[in-house]
């Protein structure tokens, strides 16, 4: 009797980890969406405004547009565990509408319709990427350094061709930056996963909600990384 009860304890436990760790993926995945929306929003209202564009693209303030969502990535990781829950959730949207004015100038170069098609594709892609690093039984968190190694090489690289402009190395870091992304879509999915299953017995709820929007932010990266490289090849200019 008291092996039965042990039994139907561990299965209990297992089916209550189980439930809690569909709804901690679903905030994810619900943060990360809402960050879309906003930072799609924000680069349509800017994008298709030619005074807003040339007030951002055709003075030194283009600099600080374009960097400031790095230096905030930065911020971000280095602040997270000073911030609640819900000033981390302000700190991702704030961070989500920066990033959309950075982006802005894709609908003064692309037509409406490639970046469209584009936005799908990757939604298509990263969709069964990210449903790959869920589901696999595959430990893939050795990808993380070699993922991240390439990824700092891929930023540097790309500061430099701001100077350079050299269509062949752009073409090399698009054809990387999808296949870094890719990755680490799949990488990222699977840490988050891992993470939660391996601290939800302490059920400290302001972890968790701190976890999953630092695990939004990882996965809103990754979509919208992917989506400009895919840009890149699919983007039709006007």
């Amino acid at each position: 009797m008291a092996e039965y009860e042990t039994l139907r304890a561990g299965v209990g436990a297992r089916a209550a980890i189980d439930e809690g760790l569909r709804a901690h993926m679903n905030k994810v995945y619900g943060t990360m969406s809402v960050g879309l929306v906003v930072t799609a929003l924000v680069a349509w209202a800017v994008g298709t405004n030619d005074a807003m564009l040339a007030a951002i693209y055709g003075t030194p303030l283009k600099w600080v547009v374009m960097f400031a969502p790095l230096i905030m990535v930065f911020a971000f990781g280095a602040m997270i565990n000073r911030l609640s829950a819900a000033g981390a959730q302000l700190f991702f949207y704030v961070y989500a509408a920066l990033m959309g004015a950075s982006i802005s100038y894709i609908f003064a170069v692309f037509t409406g319709f490639s970046i469209v098609q584009t936005f799908l594709i990757t939604a298509i892609a990263f969709g069964g990427l990210s449903l790959y690093g869920y589901t696999t039984k595959r430990d893939i968190s050795g990808w993380g350094a070699f993922l991240i190694m390439g990824l700092i090489g891929l930023i540097v690289a790309s500061i430099v061709n701001i100077f350079l402009g050299s269509p062949a190395i752009h073409f090399a870091i698009s054809v990387i930056g999808v296949l870094i992304f890719a990755g680490l879509t799949a990488y990222d999915t699977q840490r988050i996963k891992t993470d939660y299953i391996a601290h939800a017995h302490a059920m400290d709820s302001e972890w968790l909600a701190k976890a999953a929007i630092m695990g939004a932010l990882n996965l809103y990266l990754d979509f919208v990384n992917m989506f400009m490289f895919l840009l890149s090849f699919f983007g039709s200019q006007e």
